[in-house]
């Protein structure tokens, strides 16, 4: 069984998965894997082309079968807030790496989240954003080890909370009691 040495970053389109991941990964010395980009360099397509070419049922299953793939060691992995609908890429993700639940308000995911067409955010067929909201949620909440809750930290502090952290694993497993803790 592979150690969990890698960090996944789980949470809403426009949460800061991709800056925190960052900013994260600079600080611990490991690698950034940015679960976007990764889809687009082995397609050769934008998400919204993707979306569009395939729709969103084939869109998830290359973000899945991407995601479920993927070696990394000693990395911060952001992929995009849809792969929580993945169940093999997250229980890959989830094998190799401690999941991390960036959490902020519907109110402040709306704020930040811009084109939703041009980000490429997998937003089912029927579903409103509050729908995609609530429905992802209870999943992040579900595979999350730790929640963070970025609203109330700031983007500075959320990164040392999750760097502390890191660092506490790496020198011994993390105790029982400390699964599933959330940072506020």
């Amino acid at each position: 069984m592979q150690t969990k040495d890698n960090i996944t970053l789980v949470g809403m389109p426009s949460a800061g998965k991709s800056t925190v991941g960052v900013l994260l990964a600079k600080r611990l010395g490991y690698a950034f894997i940015d679960g976007d980009i990764l889809i687009q360099e082995k397609t050769g397509k934008l998400l919204r082309q993707i979306i569009e070419e395939q729709g969103l049922a084939g869109f998830m299953r290359i973000e899945n079968d991407i995601h479920a793939q993927l070696s990394a060691h000693r990395s911060v992995i952001a992929p995009g807030g849809s792969v929580i609908y993945g169940q093999e890429a997250m229980e890959h993700l989830a094998g190799i790496s401690r999941i991390v639940y960036l959490r902020i308000s519907y109110e402040e995911m709306l704020r930040r989240i811009g084109d939703i067409k041009d980000r490429g955010v997998a937003l089912k067929d029927g579903l409103t954003l509050r729908d995609m909201y609530d429905e992802r949620t209870k999943l992040y909440e579900a595979w999350a080890d730790v929640t963070v809750d970025e609203e109330a930290l700031g983007m500075g502090r959320v990164v040392d909370e999750i760097r502390a952290m890191a660092e506490a694993w790496d020198a011994e497993e993390l105790p029982k009691s400390a699964r599933k803790m959330t940072v506020e």
